[in-house]
């Protein structure tokens, strides 16, 4: 299993595009697609038009908004080159009306030459291929449900708090995981609402046992801090601060 950073910022970070990842098992699998994530996912060695499997945490733009501009390009270039594969997007409750309601009112997003499958998800694993998903209620806001996503293949496995809080449910989803992708939108120094800040991302890998710790979704205000030494006061195993485009093995030592 290989993921790719494709964004480990948020909203308009300046040096960082938003959230996102490119998950590589028997098939390609997106989680999120924040603001720029499209222009860094160009920048891999898979093919947009080969994705078949989309995961959304929730729908705040800076985890989703990128997704308009890779879905009016599939439309053309199946109009006017190769018609791509079926697409299936898996999301909270919710995801069927939201979709639903913005095929219906996008320009030519109606009538594509692919099939969209939609799919709503909760608490229940599925399976992509030979990859097994499950998705977790976390603690973000109390407006939409926001998920985070365990994801594991041939006994790799990694996790993706999506944004969260601390919670039972995200120290759940962590448990014994090769790797922990964890919401690091805030410096200890400077905590703020409805996510963690580096010292929690500590906590929860080091609760869950998880083998390795990576921060991501900065603010800021968390790139000014040494956010890895601040999580390093709860967590004993390595940490990894989060870039964009930097590529992790799972089940490896080091990031590649």
């Amino acid at each position: 299993m290989r993921v790719t950073i494709l964004g480990s910022g948020t909203n308009l970070h300046p040096t960082r595009a938003a959230a996102g990842y490119l998950i590589q098992t028997d098939r390609p699998i997106l989680l999120d697609f924040g603001p720029r994530t499209l222009s860094n996912l160009l920048k891999t060695d898979v093919d947009r038009h080969t994705i078949q499997y989309l995961l959304f945490t929730h729908y705040h733009a800076d985890h989703f908004s990128d997704f308009l501009t890779f879905f009016f390009d599939a439309i053309c270039h199946s109009k006017f080159s190769s018609v791509r594969p079926d697409l299936t997007i898996y999301g909270p409750p919710g995801t069927k009306r939201l979709f639903r309601m913005m095929f219906r009112t996008f320009p030519n997003f109606a009538d594509t030459p692919f099939r969209v499958i939609l799919k709503e998800v909760k608490d229940q694993s599925f399976q992509i291929g030979e990859t097994r998903v499950m998705p977790l209620p976390m603690t973000h806001t109390d407006q939409q449900v926001c998920l985070g996503y365990r994801v594991e293949h041939q006994g790799r496995s990694a996790a993706f708090s999506g944004d969260a809080m601390a919670s039972p449910n995200l120290v759940s989803l962590c448990r014994d995981v090769d790797v922990a992708i964890l919401d690091c939108s805030f410096s200890s120094h400077a905590p703020g609402g409805s996510h963690m800040h580096a010292e929690e991302c500590g906590k929860v890998a080091k609760k869950a046992k998880a083998k390795k710790l990576v921060l991501s979704h900065f603010y800021e205000t968390a790139d000014r801090s040494n956010v890895v030494a601040q999580a390093r006061r709860f967590f004993p195993g390595p940490i990894v601060k989060g870039k964009d485009l930097l590529a992790l093995q799972v089940g490896s030592k080091v990031p590649t």
